[in-house]
């Protein structure tokens, strides 16, 4: 049984190194510091453990979405505040994210293709340019942007400190943080 209120997720959604690791992070610490408990949820971490069985294919996407929204699920069901940092390219898997775990808010980090391929410390883009790799979303496998996010950050704009800072304060003006403890 969870203690105090119900915990809810952060989902972020964007491109691939649209920035939505890092703003997480910050996110987090912002939170904690506040006297939260948050919980990154990484979308890179979780394919090298929980979805080491899935390719990059459609359908193995929306398998890894789901097994993070389960996951976040339990953490929000038990009074954390998972922060969900996934490419999540369709709008379907995000909708079945938001069902499941039910305390959702929907964060879009909106950052250009040009500005992502320029940010790319992986390389991912210069080897899907390249025919390296396939199905890289937002080169040959399509990003659907969310049609109405409960929270945009324009991460062209905005550093990561102040995107986590702009999300604290939506998250205030929406009542999401409101019956949470604060930190003394």
């Amino acid at each position: 049984m969870p203690r105090g209120p119900p915990g809810f997720c952060v989902w972020m959604t964007g491109l691939p190194s649209s920035g939505k690791t890092t703003v997480g992070r910050a996110l987090a610490d912002r939170l904690a510091q506040r006297g939260w408990f948050a919980e990154l949820l990484d979308g890179d971490e979780i394919r090298r453990g929980l979805s080491a069985d899935l390719g990059y294919d459609r359908a193995s996407r929306e398998v890894h979405a789901g097994r993070v929204a389960y996951v976040a699920k339990v953490l929000a069901r038990n009074g954390a505040i998972p922060i969900v940092a996934l490419i999540s390219p369709y709008r379907t898997s995000r909708a079945k994210a938001r069902a499941e775990i039910g305390r959702f808010v929907e964060v879009y980090i909106d950052t250009p293709l040009a500005v992502c391929e320029a940010r790319d410390v992986k390389g991912l883009y210069r080897r899907a340019r390249a025919g390296e790799i396939h199905e890289m979303t937002g080169v040959d496998d399509p990003y659907e942007p969310p049609e109405s996010p409960d929270i945009v950050v324009d991460a062209v704009r905005m550093s990561p400190a102040e995107s986590a800072d702009h999300i604290v304060r939506e998250l205030d003006r929406l009542g999401w943080l409101a019956d949470r403890p604060r930190a003394p």
